[in-house]
This record gives C-alpha cells, structure tokens and sequence, in this order.
C-alpha cells in the first residue's frame, strides 16, 4: 500500500473522529502492509483460529517446516494427517486444509483472478471452503489484499477497543460498533489497525 494512500486515510480519520485523531497521535504511522503468499496466509488463518497468538504461531512453523519452508497445495497436500495433527492442529483445522488445497486444485479459489474481484465476492469464495468464515475472510482482505474499508465487527480485539475509547457498554450489539465505525468509511482498515495497535499501547486498567 502506497505512502500516499496511507497519509489519506490518516487525514480523513483524523478529521472524521477526534477519539481516532489521539489513538494516531499515540501509534504513530500506519504500518500496515500486504502480507505475501495468498494460499500460505490462508493456511495460515486456518492454523490460527481460536488460539493465542503466540500458539497460532508455533504451530505453523511446525507446518512450514514440514512443508520444507514452502506451503503451498503441492507439499500440504502430501502430507498426511498424522502429520499435521502431529504440528498440533485439530482433525477439523486438518480437514479445513485439505479442502483449502482442494478449492486451488479444482478452481474454487484463483488466486491471480481474486484481486480483481470485489470485497463481497472474494469473501463469498473464501467462505465457501470448509473451515474459513467471515472473520477469516475478513482478515485476507484487510491483510494480504489491504483492502481499504473493511471492518471486522466479529473480531473481539476491535469491539474491546471500541468499548475502552467510546464507552461503548460491553458486548453492546454488534449494530452499535457499526454505527461507532460508520465515520471511518472508506477507510475502516486502517481505523482497525490502529484500535488492535491501541490495546497494546495502552494496559487494560489505563
């Protein structure tokens, strides 16, 4: 994502919201850039569901080394599930890869077509393989696309931020995050950047 794309989203949020002018004040530049290997970060996201992150990442350096440092469906696909249960994911994120590999190998998923596509419809693709729902589609488009204006209102780490800096009551419906975000439009990724960034910026009991 070029500088100049950057330095007009922090504008237009710092205009568009004081709360999100003082948490930019506090993080500092938006480093958010595309993470490579679209069906690495796929697999990846699927490794990581429900864990720490210190744990998603053990995991799938477990993975990667197996797959000889290159995870694509070629070397995930010969592996077998002992194998990988072995990395210490479940029979359920072990399934998940295997038809991760298979929507590549059968064209469900064409990676060099996905970033001419449309938010909404990348993520329908997305969520038709097994194991990858909204949050997972949400975290592809934010992160190795760099979609602009996603916002991943299922994420917990965004709705804790949301309650801590607007006083938003905790668990509040998700329509009422919405209606916090609805000024950052059309740059609500990078708004998410920042309010993950913040929780580490600031402890909890601040």
């Amino acid at each position: 994502m070029s500088t100049s794309a950057k330095k007009a989203a922090e504008r237009h949020l710092r205009d568009a919201d004081p709360v999100l002018d003082a948490i930019i004040n506090l993080i500092g530049e938006c480093q958010l850039t595309p993470r490579p290997g679209e069906f690495d970060s796929l697999a990846r996201i699927i490794c990581g569901q429900q864990l720490s992150t210190k744990a998603a990442a053990s995991i799938f350096s477990r993975v990667v080394a197996l797959c000889t440092n290159d995870v694509c469906p070629e070397h995930l696909s010969s592996l077998s599930d002992d194998a990988l249960r072995g990395c210490g994911l479940s029979r359920a994120k072990v399934a998940s890869l295997r038809d991760l590999c298979q929507a590549v190998d059968d064209g469900r998923l064409r990676f060099k077509e996905i970033p001419k596509l449309d938010d909404e419809v990348i993520a329908e693709q997305l969520i038709a393989v097994r194991g990858l729902g909204p949050w997972s589609a949400q975290m592809y488009l934010m992160f190795v696309l760099v979609r602009p204006d996603v916002f991943p209102v299922g994420d917990l780490g965004i709705r804790r931020a949301i309650e801590r800096w607007y006083g938003l009551p905790p668990d509040s419906p998700y329509e009422a995050y919405e209606r916090v975000a609805d000024p950052w439009r059309p740059y609500r990724t990078y708004a998410s950047w920042y309010l993950w960034r913040s929780l580490a910026a600031v402890p909890t009991e601040a």
